[in-house]
């Protein structure tokens, strides 16, 4: 394992990697003519002053990731982002009409109705990773992060890939709804926004747990789907090429992390 290594995220791109760590990101994408553009920085908004605020950390660590989005367009017009893609959002437009279906099915309770629902509205993400080249470029930047962290080449599946979030998100959300059904009438509309917030802050705490206690027994029951769901549909095997666009945004990343910002 590297010595120390940093804490980090990544996402793919349908033509790069962005790697995030606690202090900066960076973003790396291939251009047409084969040049790898590369644009990084340091966070705005952080969320490591609300570590220790239970249900909090987790939505605010995917706020974190958002909030710097539009700098990292205008630094890198080039990149495509995956929810810009005109397939994904048909799909997600064709998701919601469906979710919203299941939800005003008088005969499915509130729990299997979120069930339901969980599982529609991960199916536009899963099918957006099958085309392009999305998929090689998760796998190479699990393949980037996790050879770093770990000092030798791993697999394309990461331990703390967002996919790990599957089951705990479905489960905590239908828990969720089916306790916002026995509010009063009249609050059930705030029940349910309060219920779906709730439920993400739950699903992270429980995918930290996961995280800091991988060999616990449970820990891998609850890892599995995602492990298969990475393995079989989220990520493919990276080309030499991809695993270059990775590391640049890798070592981009770690430069401004060690406060090497102008080397």
């Amino acid at each position: 394992m590297s010595e120390n290594p940093i804490r980090l995220g990544g996402m793919a791109l349908p033509n790069g990697v962005l790697v995030h760590g606690p202090r900066a990101w960076a973003c790396a994408v291939r251009d047409k003519d084969g040049t790898i553009r590369v644009a990084s920085d340091y966070k705005r908004f952080r969320a490591a002053s609300l570590d220790d605020k239970p249900l909090l950390r987790g939505p605010a660590k995917l706020a974190e990731v958002f909030a710097f989005m539009p700098l990292l367009r205008r630094r890198l017009p080039q990149a495509k982002l995956p929810m810009e893609r005109p397939s994904l959002l048909a799909a997600m437009l064709a998701s919601a009409v469906a979710v919203r279906v299941v939800r005003e099915n008088a005969r499915l309770g509130p729990a299997a109705k979120e069930l339901v629902a969980g599982l529609l509205a991960l199916a536009p993400a899963v099918m957006s990773l099958r085309t392009g080249q999305l998929a090689a470029y998760h796998g190479a930047e699990h393949v980037s992060i996790g050879t770093y962290e770990h000092g030798e080449v791993r697999a394309k599946e990461h331990e703390r890939c967002g996919s790990h979030l599957v089951g705990p998100l479905i489960g905590s959300m239908a828990v969720g709804a089916s306790l916002a059904s026995r509010v009063p009438h009249a609050l059930r509309g705030p029940a349910r926004v309060a219920a779906q917030v709730g439920s993400v802050g739950a699903a992270m705490e429980i995918f930290n747990w996961m995280v800091r206690h991988p060999d616990h027994a449970l820990s891998k029951a609850l890892a599995r789907p995602g492990h298969e769901l990475q393995h079989r549909l989220a990520t493919a095997e990276p080309s030499a090429a991809q695993l270059e666009v990775a590391e640049a945004a890798l070592q981009e990343c770690l430069r401004l992390e060690h406060g090497d910002r102008d080397a």
